[in-house]
């Protein structure tokens, strides 16, 4: 399917003045904005603007909250509990990983945990908060059943993604964003919207048959079988239980189950001047990084590649290119932006 290469800011202004039109304070708009470009700039698109329709239906039907009333339930030196009200995933995860960052600054850790947030957007975009403060970062969500664990026909855990970065010296953090599944859920609707099949290792269709129609597929699969599914099931005990706020059992149980899209995440940060020379620690990075890329290759293997480089380099060509969106992306941009009577960007028009 065609796709129009549409230049980031355009792309970003825009979306935020969707969701100021859709009840969003200014500020919280243009956040939401650049976590879902940033997304796009780093072809994370799966987690881009590609959902900005979708959102819009979910403060429609209630499921995300423009103003929400985000409350910090507990808090000691090193934690804190949030309550988000159901906010926007990026509004009160930049909130608690700005707090986290405070507090590791302090005490040498913060740990955060969010309960009844929504969609969350790129991971790495919190992580890479703590990275440009030269601090390791940690981030993960968890959210209503959508992957099947190994040898079920049904949902089981959510495909959580785990985020962590680490800040180098003279190279870009080393970011890795990874789903517990093979595929993020994002990516089948991508595939969907640009006509493309998706490899039978990513999902099962309503009978937990393996498929490659992106509309039929219902179940995710996990990364590694049981190592991603046991991850998933690890991270919904250390948020949504912690929290006290489950998502897989009463999901699974259909017992007042939560409703679509709410989310528990926990988000943390460490401090390396508490354990190391930051410097000497970013030096190491580098160098580790170095490594890597020194490994013997196989034959017609060019090059290897680090967690976050591929995004690296993504960002500096579609930043000076332009985003490549599929044409139904575009028309589902224009149509919820004309519901709001906004003027759409010859762009995308």
């Amino acid at each position: 399917m065609a796709e129009r290469k549409i230049d980031w800011q355009v792309l970003q202004n825009y979306t935020a003045s969707i969701f100021e039109r859709a009840g969003m304070p200014v500020d919280d708009a243009a956040i939401e904005a650049e976590v879902l470009v940033w997304a796009n700039l780093r072809a994370i698109d799966s987690h881009g603007v590609q959902r900005v329709d979708g959102y819009v239906g979910a403060i429609d039907a209630g499921h995300m909250n423009p103003r929400p009333d985000i409350r910090i339930e507990k808090e000691t030196s090193a934690i804190l509990l949030v309550e988000a009200d159901h906010a926007f995933g990026p509004v009160v995860t930049t909130l608690a990983m700005n707090a986290v960052m405070d507090k590791a600054r302090e005490t040498g850790i913060g740990w955060g945990l969010i309960r009844n947030t929504t969609h969350q957007g790129a991971m790495a975009y919190y992580t890479h908060m703590a990275a440009e403060r030269k601090m390791a970062g940690l981030a993960v969500v968890c959210n209503p059943p959508n992957m099947a664990p190994p040898g079920a026909r049904a949902a089981g855990t959510h495909n959580s993604p785990l985020a962590i970065a680490v800040p180098g010296k003279d190279r870009p953090p080393l970011s890795l964003d990874m789903a517990t599944s093979v595929a993020a859920h994002g990516k089948l609707s991508v595939a969907a919207d640009r006509g493309v099949p998706i490899p039978e290792t990513w999902a099962l269709d309503k009978d937990g048959e393996p498929t490659t129609d992106p509309h039929q597929a219902v179940f995710l699969r996990p990364a590694g079988d049981y190592k991603g599914y046991g991850m998933a099931l690890m991270f919904e005990c250390l948020s949504s239980i912690m929290a006290g706020n489950p998502l897989l059992m009463p999901s699974i149980l259909n017992q007042n189950p939560p409703s679509p899209g709410t989310q528990n995440s926990f988000v943390a940060a460490l401090d390396i001047a508490m354990f190391s020379d930051p410097d000497v620690f970013a030096e190491n990075i580098d160098g580790t990084v170095d490594a890597m890329k020194g490994l013997p290759r196989k034959d017609g293997v060019e090059e290897i590649l680090v967690p976050g480089e591929p995004e690296n380099r993504a960002r500096e060509e579609r930043a000076a290119n332009g985003i490549p969106l599929p044409e139904a992306t575009i028309q589902r941009l224009c149509e919820v932006g004309r519901r709001f009577d906004l003027t759409v960007p010859a762009e995308l028009s």
